[in-house]
């Protein structure tokens, strides 16, 4: 018997990506060095391999006419135990998965899954869709109580083909399953792109993305997936719901607005239409400093204000290049870019760095010309800019290895008005830093990012890294770590920003969701739970609880944190 039912290339259940993935030397000599500075313990430390867990028995069987497509292969299950975040991968350091999934199942088409939810609801057997796993808040754990007489991790992996183009209209029908290489590989043929390239693009789905409302690559104008859903079908356990597709509609509240963001809990998202944009010809770019970050904030603000919509316009605080290996702490970076199908960008570029120079900023202009190269031209991956994005997607692989020395590597984003930008920020980031010393003894090494900029605000993304343990144990860096996961939750909801700008709610998001939204609103989402899910078998307790009941600060994470305790 194989040891895995999935088609893919084997994954590593312990971490991030590909299981024969590697640091190459440079990355191993980088990483050495920030765990010199952060005082880590370094030595050779045996990551998890499948044969070290013991993993319960299934606790019920899967039913015989769907049986093909079940697996409790233990590959399989602890795949799908966790998803990606620093927990997960310190759970898995310890060996430590008291709830894996019973059955991971993979449906070859619809009517699998209608079959497998009727099942599941006449069962009591709880149902977690599962895209690529890459989710960061709890929202793919299994962890449902003990209420319910098994889980089924529902892996969508075969569902993912682009079914159908108009080119005419710029938009596909693409399945829910395909993961964001699949999606493009197969656009690419008619020149067209979706331009959806979340940091977890080679390991995340559509219907993750529509699921969780995930934000893309691009820092302006279209960046969440929101902008590109066009439609949806959602499989639930009391029929499928299919909405219009329209380039845009009047008609009273709009349905796929529902389904945005439901995270599994309302049904299981198949398909969707999706608009695209034909690939891009022209492109430039440019890395500018700051020695004064007040100021490169100014200069972001008027960009985002400018309606240039650059593509990217990235700023990194005087920490966070020295996490990204693009600087030395002693000034900030703008990571600035232009993309288009149809036009030169000289002129856009020139305005927006006119902006710059007036807000005190600093740039190659012999660069920035090399950057604007002939159709085809990769020129805007080199210097500080392509130094930037190569880090930005590989960062998670560092994190790994870091994880099993008893090193907090760990993010968490908000969004925030521009008028309370500044004291957000600094509020911010002495809570947290207060919180990451309390808990772990050391000095926090806390940094940030704009990943996202609107005309009314900036998306800050803080990056921390610190030993979680003088012993280098990860059992005491993983009780650190639920105290300053709390402490950040805490912080960003009350100082005024949003809990979570593209990560999602899932479990480790709840308190904070629960604080951000209307009462009422949650009783509306509760209803609907009830009329589409009575049985509350899709996904429990993420998102929102179905009974109505509510978590403190720190409820989610201990909810989903209780198998640590016992």
């Amino acid at each position: 018997m194989p040891d895995t039912l999935s088609r893919r290339p084997p994954r590593r259940f312990w971490g991030w990506g590909q299981a024969d993935a590697a640091l190459d030397s440079r990355e191993q000599s980088n990483l050495r060095f920030m765990l010199d500075q952060l005082g880590a313990v370094q030595c050779e430390a045996a990551p998890p391999r499948v044969e070290d867990f013991a993993l319960r028995a299934p606790r019920i069987g899967p039913p015989a006419a769907l049986a093909a497509m079940f697996s409790s292969q233990p590959l399989d299950r602890l795949n799908h135990s966790y998803g990606k975040s620093y927990a997960d991968l310190a759970r898995m350091w310890l060996r430590d998965v008291p709830e894996p999934p019973d059955w991971v199942a993979y449906p070859d088409d619809e009517q699998a899954i209608v079959d497998l939810l009727d099942w599941a609801a006449r069962h009591n057997v709880a149902v977690v869709p599962y895209g690529g796993g890459s989710s960061v808040c709890g929202g793919v754990e299994p962890a449902v109580g003990a209420s319910y007489a098994g889980t089924v991790s529902m892996d969508l992996e075969r569902l993912h083909r682009v079914l159908e183009v108009d080119r005419s209209s710029r938009a596909a029908r693409i399945q829910a399953g395909a993961l964001g290489p699949e999606l493009e590989a197969q656009l690419k043929p008619h020149g067209l792109t979706l331009r959806h390239f979340p940091q977890s693009f080679e390991f995340s789905t559509l219907g993750g993305w529509i699921a969780t409302r995930a934000g893309g690559h691009y820092a302006m104008q279209h960046t969440h997936i929101d902008d590109f859903v066009e439609n949806t079908r959602l499989v639930t356990p009391a029929g499928v719901m299919q909405t219009r597709r329209l380039p845009g509609s009047g008609a009273g509240p709009a349905p796929d607005r529902l389904v945005l963001g439901s995270e599994g809990t309302l049904g299981v998202i198949t398909e969707a239409w999706v608009r695209l944009q034909d690939a891009p010809r022209f492109r430039a770019s440019a890395s500018v400093r700051f020695d004064d970050y007040s100021k490169g904030v100014a200069c972001v603000r008027a960009l985002s204000q400018s309606g240039l919509n650059p593509a990217n316009c990235r700023l990194l605080d005087p920490l966070e290049t020295v996490f990204s290996g693009v600087g030395d702490g002693s000034h900030a970076l703008l990571v600035l870019g232009f993309e288009s199908a149809d036009h030169p960008l000289q002129a856009w570029m020139a305005r927006a760095l006119e902006l710059v120079r007036e807000h005190g900023g600093q740039f190659d202009a012999d660069a920035v010309a090399r950057s604007m190269a002939p159709e085809g031209g990769d020129s805007h991956r080199t210097g500080a800019a392509g130094a930037w994005r190569d880090a930005f997607l590989r960062m998670p692989y560092w994190r790994d290895p870091a994880v099993g020395l008893g090193v907090i590597m760990d993010t968490f984003e908000t969004a925030i008005t521009w008028d309370r930008f500044d004291a957000f920020y600094t509020g911010v980031k002495a809570d947290v830093s207060a919180a990451i010393e309390r808990a772990t003894g050391n000095e926090a090494l806390l940094s940030c990012r704009f990943t996202h900029v609107y005309p009314d605000g900036p998306a800050p993304y803080f990056t921390l890294a610190v030993n979680g343990a003088a012993d280098g144990s990860v059992a005491s860096a993983l009780a650190a770590w639920r105290d300053i996961k709390a402490a950040a939750n805490e912080a960003v909801t009350r100082h005024g920003g949003t809990i979570t700008h593209h990560h999602a709610v899932g479990r480790d998001h709840r308190s904070g969701y629960e604080r951000e939204a209307d009462p009422l609103f949650r009783r509306l989402l509760a209803a609907a739970k009830r009329e589409v899910d009575p049985r509350a078998v899709l996904n429990p307790g993420v998102l929102f609880d179905p009974l109505g009941r509510t978590v403190g600060i720190t409820g989610a994470l201990a909810v989903q944190r209780t198998s640590n305790a016992r």
